[in-house]
Order: C-alpha cells, then sequence, then structure tokens
C-alpha cells in the first residue's frame, strides 16, 4: 500500500491519508471544502463548497498518478439533499466519464461542511 500526501490539497483532519494506492486504484478520504494553505471551511454554498471539494480531489487524484476521469466509483455526501441538482452541476464538469455513484443526505460533516466527496479511480 502507498499513502499519498500532497501539499496542494488540505491536510487531513484526523489519523488518516489523503489517499493510497492498492493494486492499481486510488482510493481517497473523504474531501470537504478546506482551503489547502489554511485549513478553512471555503464558501457557504453548495456550489462554492462543492468546487472547492472537486479542486481537492483532483490535485490528490493526480499526486496519485490519477484524474477524475479515472474515476470507477464515487461517494457523495449532502447535508441537505434538496442541493442534490446544484451539487450534480458542479459534480458534472470533473466526472465526465460518469462512473458509479452513490450520493447520501446525512445530518452533519465535520467542520460544518456541507457536502463531501470520496473518490476511487485507476491510476
Amino acid at each position: 500500500m502507498q499513502k499519498i500526501h500532497t501539499e496542494k490539497a488540505p491536510a487531513a483532519v484526523g489519523p488518516y491519508s489523503q489517499a493510497v494506492i492498492v493494486n492499481g486504484l486510488v482510493y481517497t478520504s473523504g474531501q470537504i471544502a478546506l482551503d489547502p494553505a489554511t485549513g478553512e471551511l471555503v464558501g457557504t454554498t453548495i456550489e462554492e463548497q462543492a468546487e472547492q471539494v472537486m479542486k481537492n480531489l483532483t490535485v490528490i487524484l493526480a499526486a496519485a498518478g490519477s484524474k477524475p476521469e479515472n474515476a470507477v466509483k464515487t461517494l457523495c455526501f449532502l447535508t441537505d439533499i434538496n442541493d442534490f441538482a446544484a451539487f450534480n452541476e458542479i459534480y458534472a464538469r470533473y466526472f465526465t466519464e460518469k462512473p458509479a455513484r452513490s450520493c447520501v443526505g446525512i445530518q452533519a460533516l465535520p467542520k460544518g461542511a456541507i457536502c463531501e466527496v470520496e473518490v476511487i479511480a485507476t491510476v
């Protein structure tokens, strides 16, 4: 197992890696809308936060030698499922190959975030 870390993405807020590579697949940890430089939450709307999440995931995937187009599965969490359509607009710009996906509404996320996404992609 190879652990992935890049300074271009937010540092982990707990005892975990940004991503790991196992058997030709990269598994990212869930990303929320944290600014990599400050560690602070970016934005208050689903559009702002989803955009930052996708940027964070893109740089983590790049550090692993992958990209969003290589995603085979994503798992998305929204604190307000009514944000589903707006979230999809941002998501669709990054995951153009339409990987398998789950998207669930949940009660809360760390640091008051309103969306979180994790990815499994080929390397």
